[in-house]
C-alpha cells in the first residue's frame, strides 16, 4: 500500500516518456525541414526572376530614349528607384547580367549559391527596327 502512494506522489516525466517526445519531434523535424528550405529557395528564385524583369523593363526603357541598351548594371540604380535589387540567390546587387549583342539584348539573374540548383529566366530584349 505505502508503494502506491508514493507513486502517486510522484512528479514529472520518465526517462521513456521523454524519449518518445524527442523521436516524434525528430521525425516531425525530419518530414518538414526540408519542404521548408524548398520552399525558401523557390522564394529566392522567383524574387531574382521578378528583380531580373524589372531590370529588363528598366532596360527598355532606357533604350528608348538613349537609342541603344546600357549594359553597366549601375548605370540602373536611378531607373530602379534608387538601387539595383539584391539578388537573393547571390547576395548582391551586382547578381543580374545585362548582354547587347547588337540585335538583342539579354537580362538575367545569376544562379548563386543561395538557391540551389536552377536555371533562371532570360529575358530577350529586341531592337525597335526589327
Amino acid at each position: 500500500m505505502k508503494n502506491i502512494r508514493n507513486h502517486a506522489n510522484r512528479k514529472g516525466f520518465t526517462l521513456i516518456e521523454l524519449l518518445v517526445v524527442v523521436l516524434i519531434l525528430g521525425i516531425l523535424t525530419a518530414v518538414a525541414l526540408p519542404s521548408y528550405l524548398g520552399s525558401v529557395n523557390a522564394s529566392r528564385q522567383g524574387t531574382a526572376n521578378a528583380n531580373a524583369k524589372a531590370l529588363a523593363t528598366a532596360a527598355q526603357a532606357k533604350a528608348i530614349t538613349n537609342g541603344s541598351y546600357d549594359t553597366t548594371l549601375s548605370d540602373y540604380a536611378t531607373d530602379m528607384g534608387g538601387a539595383v535589387p539584391l539578388n537573393p540567390c547571390t547576395g548582391t546587387t551586382t547578381g543580374y547580367t545585362i548582354t547587347d549583342s547588337g540585335t538583342q539584348c539579354l537580362v538575367v539573374a545569376t544562379a548563386g549559391t543561395n538557391c540551389g540548383t536552377w536555371t533562371p529566366t532570360t529575358f530577350t530584349l529586341g531592337y525597335s527596327g526589327e
